[in-house]
């Protein structure tokens, strides 16, 4: 049965938890550029680029969650369109209302899908498959694309980890050849990512520099 009162209070509590979600996986982002520098200084070219990997997967997944917040907002100022009696939503909310339908349930978040479940039951069996299945393209490109599960091509691994070597200073050289996992074991070599290492924090107008260039990076994929 479908509540305007709690459906709305239901938006709200989704883009708080939607930012803090953002918040954390962003610090985390952080820490592990961290250490995949160490990893370059130690010459481990092939453990930082599985661990790179990873980061770009995260950075995507941030990405769609900026994106439903921002269509979690978009519903809330437009809340009149999606109390509306009908059994389709208004062509102002209809993209919103894909989107979350959609992408939701990609997400660990309980008030997303709680959320998804409100608009699934107050359009419909039909209309709620319509979004689930994307048919007629309802649901948004860029949404799509970040939903979607691939491994991140070569170039743009390589494109991070240039980058991640240039805020950390480090000499990286040509990318491409093997890792020399024995070329570290002297002192030293038995710290993990993560420990105390010798290597300099970049300072901060750094690090913004270095998420432009990687949002620069990503809209190549």
């Amino acid at each position: 049965m479908w509540n305007a009162a709690r459906t709305k209070a239901g938006l709200r509590l989704a883009v708080q938890r939607l930012r803090m979600l953002q918040e954390k996986k962003t610090s985390l982002a952080k820490s592990a550029r961290r250490d995949i520098a160490t990893l370059l200084e130690r010459h481990k070219l092939e453990t930082a680029r599985v661990k790179t990997e990873n980061i770009i997967n995260e950075d995507i997944y941030v990405e769609l969650l900026e994106l439903l917040e921002l269509y979690c907002e978009l519903l809330l100022a437009r809340f009149g369109l999606l109390d509306m009696n009908t059994r389709e939503p208004d062509p102002g909310v209809k993209e919103g209302v894909c989107a979350v339908i959609f992408a939701a349930q990609r997400t660990e978040l309980k008030e997303l899908h709680v959320l998804r479940e409100m608009l699934m039951q107050k359009y419909g069996r039909e209309f709620s498959v319509c979004a689930v299945e994307n048919r007629e393209g309802c649901v948004p490109e860029r949404v799509v694309r970040r939903v979607a599960v691939s491994t991140p091509g070569q170039e743009l691994v390589d494109g991070y980890l240039k980058e991640i070597a240039a805020a950390y200073k480090i000499g990286l050289g040509e990318l491409g050849g093997g890792e020399e996992e024995g070329a570290a074991s002297g002192a030293g070599a038995a710290a993990e990512p993560g420990e105390e290492s010798g290597e300099t924090e970049p300072p901060k107008d750094e690090v913004d520099e270095l998420t432009r260039r990687f949002e620069a990076l990503k809209k190549q994929r």
